[in-house]
């Protein structure tokens, strides 16, 4: 799935604070429907029994498609479920640790949230970087945006290696003021998962990236 990740710009979560568990089957086909080019399932309020069979109902879905998918938080998780990656934030460990969980071969992700950590994952060797929030965010309660002064510097930096997707409160009516900062790759999740067509807000999203 590594030519996939190279290729994606606009990056799904299927988030459970959003969305109840019933539906996670049908909001991951409008995401991919839409043209998102990743799916992520995020679940932090569930336990790892209830992650594994959510897990375990999207991956077929995503796998039918041709978008990777990506298990958030749980490398154990990802490595019994043959998920194509597995996302971790900064206190989740080390690189090393999780490869020895999931292998060489599947795709790690690294959230980060300054110059320095973007840096560091890419000299670490994480395949993909998420760098945000850049805006506050209902999903990351307290945390204060960091703004897009650096976006363009990391996306030469950084993104010019591998992928950066930028993420945190971005949403269909932000995205131009995200892009022309520099982002190449976006992550949205409460405005897409909010809409009233979770595929025609996605449809939307992809249409704007790529016309940048």
């Amino acid at each position: 799935m590594k030519d996939e990740l190279k290729n994606a710009l606009l990056y799904g979560i299927v988030d459970r604070g959003y969305v109840q568990q019933t539906e996670i089957r049908v909001v991951a086909e409008s995401l991919i429907a839409g043209g998102a080019d990743i799916i992520q399932l995020r679940a932090k309020s569930c336990d790892e029994v209830e992650i594994e069979s959510m897990a375990r109902e999207l991956l077929p879905l995503c796998r039918a498609a041709g978008v990777p998918f990506i298990v958030n938080d749980f490398p154990e998780i990802a490595a019994r479920v043959g998920a194509d990656g597995v996302h971790i934030g900064q206190d989740d460990g080390s690189l090393s640790d999780v490869r020895k969980i999931v292998g060489k071969e599947m795709l790690v992700g690294r959230s980060t949230h300054s110059v320095a950590q973007a840096r560091q994952a890419l000299l670490d060797g994480f395949d993909y970087i998420g760098f945000g929030p850049l805006f506050p965010t209902p999903t990351k309660k307290g945390r204060p945006g960091i703004g897009m002064e650096n976006v363009a510097l990391v996306q030469n930096e950084v993104g010019q290696q591998i992928p950066v997707f930028c993420i945190g409160g971005i949403t269909r009516k932000n995205i131009g003021t995200v892009t022309q900062a520099g982002a190449r790759r976006i992550v949205i999740v409460s405005d897409l998962l909010n809409a009233e067509s979770v595929e025609e807000a996605t449809a939307q999203a992809k249409q704007f990236i790529t016309k940048t």
